[in-house]
């Protein structure tokens, strides 16, 4: 039995990297398109990162966490809510390491790779122990 839920978490960790690869691909060329547009480094990377959000919404309710989706109504918003909310703390880190390495001198695209790292971290942990394990 412990073996069977291994390799069930293994799975929902190999689908949540490939949710997270789209979504990160969407966040990158959104945030490319922006900085190029002229857009500040840190904001450029926080309206990425939303589109990355919704787009990772959508992949993780469908394809990674089916089975702690929870059902429509309140219990679905509350879920909706937590995932923006483990959203704003990946959102927070991203444009902080973005800001503070664009405010060190740092090409913000290298900035933007280190957050990745840590933002992606931080919701993994979030989403799979908080938004999707309490239905």
């Amino acid at each position: 039995m412990n073996e069977l839920l291994r390799l069930a978490q293994n799975a929902r960790a190999s689908r949540y990297l490939g949710a997270s690869m789209v979504a990160l691909g969407f966040d990158m060329g959104s945030f490319l398109v922006l900085l190029e547009a002229g857009l500040h480094a840190a904001s450029a990377s926080a309206l990425s990162y939303a589109l990355g959000i919704v787009v990772h919404w959508l992949i993780s309710s469908r394809a990674v966490f089916v089975d702690g989706v929870a059902e429509r109504g309140p219990a679905r918003t509350r879920q909706k809510a937590l995932f923006v909310a483990s959203a704003l703390v990946g959102l927070a880190l991203t444009a902080g390491i973005v800001g503070l390495g664009s405010a060190l001198g740092l090409d913000p695209r290298l900035a933007k790779i280190a957050a990745i790292g840590v933002s992606f971290s931080a919701t993994w942990l979030l989403r799979a122990r908080v938004v999707f394990a309490a239905v």
